[in-house]
């Protein structure tokens, strides 16, 4: 199953559409969910996947925005990973 699957899979099952979501990428996923984007663990409807390389993360990447998810640029921390995250009133986009 590809990563844009996977992540589109998540989107569909936990619902309110490419609009709702954010997706990024990100040398370490942990770090930028759960403490730059204030992503809830346990409550939260996330998603991230190891897309093996950093110019593969950013296409993915670049796929959900041209869909209608929320982003910004990359970071310039070699990242390889792709995350996706719902956005609530407590999560922040940065």
């Amino acid at each position: 199953m590809s990563i844009e699957t996977e992540i589109d899979g998540c989107i569909n099952k936990c619902g309110k559409g490419y609009r709702e979501w954010y997706v990024g990428v990100a040398a370490d996923p942990d770090e930028r969910l759960f403490q730059g984007h204030n992503v809830s663990q346990d409550g939260g409807a996330w998603i991230y996947r190891d897309a093996g390389s950093e110019s593969m993360a950013k296409i993915i990447e670049a796929i959900f925005h041209k869909k209608g998810c929320k982003g910004g640029q990359g970071s310039a921390d070699s990242p390889h990973y792709v995350y996706a995250y719902r956005m609530t009133r407590t999560t922040r986009g940065i």
